[in-house]
């Protein structure tokens, strides 16, 4: 029987560096430069900020939420708690759901997939790097759930597994998780991560997931990712530098935001500063990055719940059509600020409303079908949207029928 493989990107460093053990490094005052920036041991520094901050509309002087007060699980392959970013970000929690002789706290990370996203989401500044968090004020849980997607760690039993997903998810909620980050995407429908993801947002905290990468998986079609998927998840998919969704990811109906998931700038396992994903963009890192954002709002709106906090990224998201989403970037590309300044009312356009009626404001729903069309120099090319109009004008009564509801009820 062909052996199922949950997706995870492929970084750029060699990271899969047993012998690093835990002790932190001292911090080199020197900038990074490339042939070595991202080499285990060399605490190089790279100039900030991330380049996704302007993609995003993240002004200069920052935005007026940091994420204090709340607290971010990362389900993934642990976290390198000993990055001088990283030190203080920690809540009380982290734990590694697995056994294969790395620290049981969760807060080791020899394949380094996880120390990226926690870099992402809540590193704090740190002398001249310029890896700093979108949420810096954020803490992080880390629940280390497999080690990597090699052949002798699947063997072993350390690959990832989606029950032992489900099992982190529970404990992020049962930890009191506000945002939950599960930058992992498998094809098929689980029930224990249906569950856990229900009742995770029954209890008040919004599970973002990436919606999958076309090079990871052996499915390669357009089709639903779990959990992103699932009904009341925030499913994430990458757009690259130009903010353009490419044949790198995954697209499909379950597909809610984008967020920037190339030349990622953030800390690394091992290491000092690093910049991921150079070629292709990767949905695990916008998954980050809407994870930050979505800590924002549950600062500055703790009362909405995940609902409201899912909502405001979508409602706000930059899409080329105001009242509709489409199979490529969902309700669009995430704008933080935006998301954090919205005031909804019957007027705001886009997806479904908790807060008011929007009748008024929904038009059209054009449905969407993706078609990847191979550039001539043989990079990842943008993917071409061929849109297929639904016969008239659509109702918002009628909505069910042919638009997603945003939460994606069922």
């Amino acid at each position: 029987m062909k052996r199922r493989r949950i997706a995870i990107p492929v970084l750029v460093a060699p990271l899969l560096i047993a012998s690093l053990g835990v002790v932190a490094l001292p911090q080199s005052a020197a900038p990074a430069v490339a042939a070595d920036a991202c080499t285990p041991g060399v605490m190089a520094q790279i100039p900030g900020p991330p380049t996704a901050f302007a993609a995003m509309g993240i002004p200069e002087p920052g935005l007026r939420a940091t994420g204090a007060g709340v607290t971010v699980a990362i389900i993934d392959s642990g976290v390198d708690g000993t990055r001088p970013q990283l030190i203080d970000a920690f809540a009380p929690g982290s734990r590694s759901l697995i056994d294969d002789g790395e620290r049981a706290d969760g807060l080791g990370d020899p394949q380094g997939h996880g120390t990226a996203l926690a870099g992402i989401i809540a590193a704090r500044a740190d002398g001249g790097s310029g890896a700093v968090g979108i949420a810096p004020d954020a803490r992080i849980i880390s629940l280390r759930v497999f080690r990597g997607d090699d052949e002798e760690s699947v063997r072993r039993g350390f690959g990832p597994d989606a029950g032992r997903i489900a099992a982190a998810i529970r404990t992020a909620t049962d930890l009191g998780a506000r945002v939950i980050t599960v930058a992992l995407s498998d094809d098929v429908d689980t029930p224990a991560l249906r569950e856990a993801t229900a009742e995770a947002t029954a209890r008040g905290a919004l599970v973002v997931a990436s919606a999958g990468n076309r090079s990871t998986t052996e499915n390669t079609s357009d089709s639903p990712r779990y959990p992103a998927a699932y009904p009341g998840a925030l499913a994430v998919t990458a757009v690259d530098t130009a903010g353009i969704a490419t044949d790198a990811s995954i697209h499909g109906p379950h597909v809610d935001v984008a967020a920037p998931g190339q030349n990622v700038l953030t800390t690394s396992t091992g290491g000092g500063d690093c910049v991921y994903a150079a070629d292709a963009p990767s949905s695990s890192f916008a998954t980050a990055y809407a994870a930050g954002a979505a800590a924002l709002l549950a600062e500055a709106y703790p009362d909405e719940g995940p609902e409201g906090w899912a909502y405001r990224l979508e409602a706000t998201g930059d899409r080329p059509d105001p009242d509709a989403r489409n199979d490529l970037t969902g309700w669009g590309a995430i704008r933080p600020a935006a998301a954090l300044d919205l005031r909804p009312d019957a007027t705001t356009r886009g997806p479904l409303s908790p807060f008011a009626d929007t009748s008024d404001a929904a038009r059209s729903t054009p449905s969407t079908r993706v078609t990847a069309t191979p550039s001539d120099d043989g990079d990842s090319a943008p993917v071409t949207a061929v849109a297929v109009v639904a016969a008239g004008l659509v109702a918002l009564c009628g909505l069910g029928a042919v638009l997603r509801s945003r939460r994606k009820r069922g």
